[in-house]
Parts: structure tokens; C-alpha cells; sequence
């Protein structure tokens, strides 16, 4: 159950909530399916419904896993605005007068609500990892957008949830500018074979590097950008061997991946509960010593006031 994505939080060193006691509170948001005219439902499900499909939060090793699931009815604009418009040419041929702005509004409504319980559902599951004792939650979602739904799940589901998004001394586009200029990624980290650099004025200029080798015939190509006003938006890097991802310009990780070196050690196991409790005991235990070296690497945490 290896997570792809990783957008960090931090809660408060320790986080004074009892596994019990979440499961408990997430209850009262435990998703449901769509109603008939509901266009998007949200709700926690068992991250592990066949171990035990009542408990919302998964316990191990003193790491926590959720799972938050999201129905939404796919009804394509273009679908609504052709059916929108049948309908008015129809009243409008019948009134002699075609529908005014407000009119053809709530026209769009009215269509909205019929369409609504025809229109197929789809599913999405996101997961989430919480480390209580040293103030960590991680959620595996490609965009902070998504992460936020995350987010505001919980709020609305904890009597309290002190949650606040990881701010570092060095930006992630500062730090990564460094180290494409000397050609050094910071003590553990080694820099990969993807880089993204981007245009700081209004033209947008994008060069991509994907899947080559960021080395020494290629660095100076990379300093001339970044010395032309350039700035790093994503940058491929592996740390100690054993994890390789994307680091972006607003500190989200992604295409997380673990490495063979790593699953070496999962060698042997059959049974499908045991591969699972042992991949989500194998990535957080990785988990509570990479994210520190990567802060690190990026200056440190920013206090609450900032500094």
C-alpha cells in the first residue's frame, strides 16, 4: 500500500487524540453515496475493510491510517448546455419569445436536477497517514487542492483539529536553484534525471529535462537557464538509495517511489493482509526519518511566528 504522493502537515508535537477516539469522531462524517440530486459526497470508509470494516482509523506501530472517499456524479458541462438549450429553443418556440438571462438560469438548474440522478457516478479513494506522537500527517494526493479536501474533511469531522501545511526556511525553488548550480544535491540526497525550470517573467517559457541525466554535460546547459532568470519547478532526487521522487517548487512530493533496495526486505511474504501491514510498516518507518532530512535540507521548519 505504498503511497505515490505526499503532501505534508504538521499537527502538534505530540497529538493529544487517542486512535479510539478518532475513530469515534470520524464516524459522524462516515461516507454515504450520492442522493439523487447531490453532485459530490464525501465520507471516511475502512482503510482496511477486510481486516475490520466497522474502524475507520488503522493502527500500527503507533501510525495511523485513514481513508477518505469521494463520489462525484459526472455530468459534462457540454452535456448540460446542449440539453440546456433543446429546452429553451422548445419554450422559446412555444412563447414566441426566447427565455431572458434569469430565465434561461434557472432553465439550467432545472436541467441540472433532472440530469443529475441519470448521470454516472465515479469513485476515488485518498489516503492519509498520521504520526500523533511526532506530529505528522501525510496525504497521499498530487495537488495540494486535493489534500485540502483532505483537510477539511477532518475539520469537519474532529471537535479539534490543529493541522497547519509544512513551511520551510528555504523555499523548495530557492534551495533546488542552489543545488543545479554547483551540481550538489545536500548530504543523502542525490539529484535524479527529471528537472523543470520555468520562466519567472510573463512569457512562461518551460524546459523540461525528462529522464536525462542531470550531470556534468548537462549542468552548464541548466545554470545558463536559471542564470537567464529561470526558476526550478520541479526537480527528480533520490534519497539514500532507498526513496526517489519529484520535489516541486511548493514543497509536494511526488511520483514517490520505494526502491527495490527497500522491498528486498518484503521477500517471502504470501499472505495479503501481512504484504500490507509490512509495506505500511516498511513506508512510515522510512517516512519519520526522510521527511526530517528533507526539511533539513531545506533549511529547517519555520516557527508560528515565522521565523
Amino acid at each position: 500500500m505504498w503511497f505515490k504522493n505526499l503532501q505534508i502537515y504538521r499537527l502538534p508535537i505530540p497529538w493529544q487524540m487517542s486512535i479510539k477516539t478518532l475513530d469515534t469522531q470520524l464516524a459522524q462524517q462516515r461516507f454515504a453515496p450520492c442522493g439523487a440530486l447531490e453532485a459530490i459526497r464525501r465520507g471516511w470508509v475502512a482503510p482496511r475493510p477486510e481486516h475490520d470494516p466497522e474502524a475507520l482509523a488503522h493502527g500500527m506501530g503507533g501510525h495511523w491510517l485513514l481513508a477518505l472517499e469521494t463520489e462525484s456524479k459526472l455530468l459534462p458541462a457540454t452535456i448540460l448546455r446542449q440539453e440546456t438549450r433543446a429546452q429553451a429553443e422548445k419554450i422559446a418556440q412555444a412563447q414566441g419569445y426566447a427565455l431572458g438571462r434569469k430565465a434561461l438560469r434557472d432553465l439550467q438548474d432545472q436541467v441540472r436536477d433532472e440530469l443529475l440522478p441519470r448521470a454516472f457516478a465515479g469513485r476515488r479513494k485518498t489516503a492519509v497517514w498520521l504520526d500523533p506522537a511526532r506530529g505528522w500527517l501525510g496525504v497521499d494526493a498530487a495537488s495540494l487542492t486535493k489534500a485540502e479536501e483532505v483537510l477539511e474533511a477532518l475539520r469537519a469531522s474532529l471537535d479539534d483539529f490543529p493541522c497547519a501545511l509544512v513551511s520551510t526556511r528555504i523555499s523548495p525553488a530557492s534551495a533546488m536553484t542552489e543545488w543545479l548550480l554547483s551540481g550538489n544535491a545536500p548530504a543523502g540526497f542525490a539529484i535524479d534525471r527529471d528537472c523543470e525550470l520555468k520562466s519567472a517573467t510573463g512569457e512562461h517559457a518551460v524546459v523540461r529535462y525528462v529522464r536525462h541525466p542531470l550531470r556534468d554535460e548537462t549542468l552548464p546547459e541548466i545554470r545558463a537557464h536559471l542564470e537567464a532568470g529561470k526558476l526550478p519547478t520541479r526537480l527528480a532526487l533520490t534519497w539514500n538509495d532507498r526513496i526517489s521522487f519529484v520535489l516541486t517548487e511548493k514543497g509536494e512530493i511526488k511520483r514517490l517511489e520505494f526502491l527495490e533496495v527497500l522491498k528486498e526486505s518484503l521477500e517471502g511474504i504470501e499472505n495479503a493482509e501481512e504484504i500490507f501491514d509490512a509495506e505500511f510498516a516498511l513506508m512510515t518507518g522510512e517516512f519519520v526519518h526522510f521527511l526530517p532530512a528533507l526539511i533539513e535540507a531545506l533549511g529547517g521548519e519555520k516557527s508560528a511566528g515565522g521565523a
